[in-house]
């Protein structure tokens, strides 16, 4: 037995079927196809298919924050040279996203008044 493409089925890559059913809902809300590997647990095909919205968040924040998409150049070397630095100014926002603002905070991060010395 072929499919359209020629390939017989038992060569085809394995498809599966991804739904998104909210708890509560009445109906599934969200659909996908992948042929992700077979020696993947479905934990692990539906954590790398939620991957894809942590990319397209992380890429539609450096066009719109940081210009990534503004490079009006002509030559390659311009180009890797706007986007290593969008990338290099994304990772710094990042990384201060994942710090402490309060340099003095607590454990529980409540910030201390400042001390000043007598």
């Amino acid at each position: 037995m072929t499919i359209d493409d020629g390939i017989p089925v038992e060569e085809h890559e394995p498809l599966w079927l991804l739904i998104e059913w909210p708890f509560g809902e009445s109906d599934p809300s969200k659909f996908a196809v992948t042929t992700l590997g077979t020696k993947m647990s479905k934990k692990q095909i539906v954590r790398q298919y939620k991957e894809r919205y942590r990319t397209e968040q992380a890429y539609e924040e450096m066009k719109g924050e940081l210009g990534l998409d503004h490079f009006e150049g002509r030559r390659f070397r311009g180009w890797y040279h706007h986007v290593s630095v969008v990338l290099c100014c994304y990772a710094f926002i990042v990384a201060e996203r994942d710090r402490s603002f309060f340099s003095s905070a607590d454990a529980e991060g409540h910030a201390h008044p400042l001390r000043f010395a007598a």
